[in-house]
C-alpha cells in the first residue's frame, strides 16, 4: 500500500542466495570469504527474460549486474561488500542509516594487530583509506556519544555528512530526504541500515542501542523518498534476535527489506 505496487510483479526476479559460509574463528578469513561470495554473486549473468537496465549504465564494463540485499550480522560485513562493489563500480557513495558514525580512526580505538583493525566502528574509515567510497556519502539518524569535535572532523575527512536524529524534528521528513538526495546526486550508491537507527523502544534487539532514535515509520518514509537514486546494493545489519521482545525488531527488519526491494524496483 505504501509503495502503490507489488515489487514482485515488475519484471525482476528476487532470488534467495542462501548463507555465506564464513569462519567463526578467523575474522580475516571471514572477511575474505564474504568478499569472494559477494563478487561471485555480482558476476552472475542477468536473469533470463529480463531486458531492463538497472545497473548497466553505472558499472565500469557496461555489463548489467544484480543488486544484492545482505542480512546481518555484524556491521563489519560492509567492508568486504564495498571491496567487491568497487571492482565493478569504482568508488561509490554510501547512505548510512545508523546511530553511530562507524568512521573512527584505527589508533583511537587502540587496535594492536592487523586483524583487530577491522571492527564495526572502523570499517568506513578503512574503506576510505582503500579508496572504496566516494566523498559524497551521508549518515542518517546519527545520535551517538562522541569524544569531541575531532570525531566529526575525522568523519568529514572520510567523506560523510551527518543528518542527525534531531534533524527530523527541526527539518521534517521531507527536508531530511532532500538533504540525502542532494548529497548523493547521480553517484552509484549503497544503502547500509543498522537497526539501531530506530529507537530501542521499537527495535530493542541490537547490541549497541542508543536512546532518542527515529521511529520505524519515519525510517520507512525516508527510504521511500529515496526512490530513483542509483542504488547498487543494500544491507540491514546488527539485528540480534536474542534481545528481541515479541519479535518487534525482526518484524521491523523484515518489513524494511521489503522496502529495499520496492526501492530497487520503483
Amino acid at each position: 500500500m505504501q509503495w502503490g505496487f507489488d515489487p514482485y510483479q515488475r519484471g525482476y526476479s528476487v532470488i534467495d542466495c542462501g548463507d555465506v559460509p564464513v569462519s567463526a574463528f578467523d575474522n580475516g578469513l571471514a572477511m575474505d570469504q564474504i568478499e569472494v561470495a559477494y563478487s561471485t554473486l555480482l558476476n552472475r549473468a542477468p536473469v533470463k527474460g529480463y531486458n531492463g537496465s538497472a545497473t548497466g549504465d553505472l558499472v565500469l564494463d557496461g555489463v548489467e549486474r544484480p543488486r544484492v540485499i545482505s542480512l546481518g550480522g555484524d556491521h563489519t560485513i560492509v567492508l568486504p561488500i564495498l571491496r567487491a562493489l568497487s571492482k565493478v563500480y569504482g568508488p561509490i557513495a554510501v547512505i548510512h542509516f545508523d546511530a553511530h558514525l562507524d568512521t573512527w580512526p584505527l589508533v583511537e580505538l587502540g587496535q594492536t594487530t592487523d586483524q583487530s583493525l577491522v571492527t564495526h566502528g572502523t570499517f568506513f574509515y578503512i574503506a576510505h583509506q582503500e579508496g572504496l567510497i566516494a566523498n559524497n556519502s551521508v549518515h542518517a539518524g546519527t545520535r551517538c556519544k562522541m569524544s569531541g569535535t575531532a570525531d566529526m572532523e575525522n568523519d568529514a575527512s572520510v567523506g560523510f555528512r551527518i543528518v542527525s536524529a534531531d534533524d527530523i524534528d527541526d527539518l521534517g521528513v521531507s527536508e531530511v530526504i532532500n538533504r540525502i538526495r542532494t548529497r548523493i546526486g547521480d553517484t552509484p550508491v549503497y544503502l547500509s541500515l543498522d537497526i539501531d537507527v530506530i529507537d530501542p523502544g521499537m527495535a530493542p534487539a541490537t547490541g549497541t542501542p542508543e536512546a532518542g532514535g527515529w521511529t520505524t515509520r519515519e525510517v520507512k518514509r525516508i527510504i521511500k523518498g529515496l526512490a530513483g537514486l542509483n542504488f547498487v546494493g543494500a544491507d540491514i545489519v546488527e539485528v540480534s534476535p536474542a534481545y528481541d521482545q515479541g519479535e518487534i525488531t525482526g518484524i521491523a527488519a523484515a518489513d524494511l527489506v521489503h522496502d529495499f526491494i520496492s526501492l530497487f524496483t520503483a
